[in-house]
């Protein structure tokens, strides 16, 4: 489903539109903007069993609060703050009832370092050039990880400078003693009934790095992550119901993606891998191909992928499948073909209107479907 907005509406729609957050406060040398959106789309999409459901929704309706203040020459603090609502039922929704993105952080000549909470590095660099859309996306590495809350809270990563083309990030998402021992993960749906996926018992903290070089039209950008703050252990019962229990690595996520703009068309690449190094899932390979063309009133888009679960590298199809008699459930090779459309219309420089559809290849056409919404930014 859809990812936030405000990553592409804010930095993206409404620089093309020409349409400008509010500033509320600039004087000497601090700066205070208010921003936001309002989503709301119809959409109509098939469950496990094949069923049409439809619904009026909101669609990620945002506002966000952004700052900075000059230290002193090539040194400056800043900070963004996003919250949601439920547009589509804003009486009963209880108001701005949950968070986004909210970090703090120091930005200069010698890069950009931050803490708090926002999209993974692998979600920017790698997934989105494919499919950063309104409501459907292809699916990603990400979706593969069991016992993952959040892949976008307690982070801290610094960002370099670009030089001469090349840019590099590094940085680490940690869970301390505390947050382990309040959560459990059920996973049955993924590792198989009867089957609890748990924490690990001690803190624990990931590593990630991605680097990427940008040449005129052209860019490449590779992403590691060993997602280590979701290792932990599981319990349960076996298909003939001995109980088992251990520890499991939640595995890594790696990817490569380039990108080509000429004019208004952008066309992008995509090679990505969640390794599972756990007995709950298998390896799997995303194969993504994206394009975006903007014919003046809008975008068209388009985003094909080959997803290939079970094989052994990048250049290898499904010949490992996961199969293990201690689990109820063996999973064999298997492939999809995932297809997303779309089209938007500029209806002024702060609002448009859009249509999507995707078709994922699954057992009883799952998540196949159709949506059309509105959006207004401000």
């Amino acid at each position: 489903m859809k990812k936030t907005l405000l990553a592409t509406a804010i930095a993206g729609a409404m620089a093309a539109s020409g349409a400008q957050a509010a500033t509320v406060y600039n004087e000497d040398g601090t700066k205070l903007d208010l921003y936001g959106n309002i989503q709301i789309a119809y959409y109509n999409t098939n469950d496990a069993e094949g069923e049409s459901q439809d619904a009026v929704a909101d669609n990620g309706s945002t506002i966000g609060f952004s700052g900075e203040h000059v230290i002193s020459q090539g040194l400056a603090g800043y900070f963004k703050a996003e919250l949601e609502h439920d547009a589509d039922e804003a009486k009963t929704a209880g108001g701005l009832d949950t968070g986004d993105q909210a970090y703090l952080g120091l930005k200069g000549n010698f890069g950009d370092v931050r803490l708090g909470s926002w999209d993974p590095l692998i979600d920017d660099w790698i997934q989105d050039p494919i499919t950063n859309n309104e409501f459907f996306d292809v699916t990603d590495s990400s979706s593969r990880i069991v016992g993952v809350e959040s892949r976008e809270g307690d982070k801290l990563q610094y960002l370099s400078p670009s030089l001469s083309g090349f840019q590099f990030g590094v940085g680490t998402q940690y869970e301390g003693d505390a947050e382990f021992e309040t959560r459990t993960v059920d996973a049955t749906s993924i590792a198989g009934d009867n089957i609890e996926v748990g924490d690990a018992e001690s803190s624990e903290a990931s590593f990630f790095a991605g680097v990427k070089y940008t040449a005129g039209a052209f860019s490449i950008a590779a992403v590691y992550d060993d997602l280590g703050n979701n290792d932990g252990s599981y319990e349960g019962t076996d298909a003939d119901d001995n109980p088992i229990s251990g520890d499991f690595d939640a595995g890594d996520q790696y990817g490569i993606t380039g990108q080509y703009t000429m004019d208004t068309l952008r066309v992008a690449l995509k090679l990505e891998r969640f390794e599972s190094d756990n007995d709950f899932l298998a390896d799997t390979n995303y194969y993504g191909l994206g394009a975006r063309y903007g014919y003046g009133m809008g975008d068209i888009y388009a985003a094909y992928q080959y997803v290939d679960v079970g094989g052994a590298s990048f250049i290898d199809t499904a010949d490992d499948a996961f199969t293990s008699g201690d689990w109820p459930n063996e999973r064999e090779d298997e492939s999809y073909n995932e297809v997303v459309l779309g089209a938007n219309y500029n209806i002024s420089d702060a609002m448009y209107t859009f249509i999507e559809g995707a078709w994922y290849d699954r057992e009883n056409d799952e998540n196949d479907g159709v949506a059309v919404g509105a959006v207004y930014l401000f």
